[in-house]
């Protein structure tokens, strides 16, 4: 048995960001915002939100690694906090462009909604 998909606008901008679902169903908001936003101010939204979500990741792993003391591969110098800032930091980068936790998404989303707005009433 042969099964076909639903036709959903397709107006994706990265595999990160897509149009397909919120929530399990097709954005059709989305993908009209889509059309009247241009596709650099669509890019600088990408990175915007990207961005974002690597401070906001940035933030919750240090707080997750701020008790940790002496033990480890990192010992108990005086040089240690300051590496492990460095390492957080590099790691809410990577989890951010692998995709994150879908902070970015909706940050994306958010700020396509608002300029589409603003486009249509200037």
């Amino acid at each position: 048995m042969q099964t076909s998909a639903i036709n959903t606008p397709r107006a994706t901008t990265s595999s990160a960001f897509s149009v397909e679902s919120r929530n399990g169903r097709p954005d059709f908001e989305l993908a009209a915002a889509l059309q009247k936003v241009s596709p650099q101010q669509q890019s600088k939204a990408q990175n915007t939100a990207t961005d974002f979500e690597a401070m906001f990741l940035n933030s919750m792993f240090s707080q997750m690694t701020s008790g940790l003391k002496g033990e480890g591969p990192f010992g108990d110098t005086t040089g240690t906090g300051v590496w492990r800032s460095m390492l957080t930091e590099q790691y809410s980068k990577n989890f951010a462009k692998a995709g994150g936790v879908g902070v970015a998404t909706e940050v994306y989303r958010t700020l396509i909604m608002q300029q589409a707005k603003t486009l249509r009433t200037a």
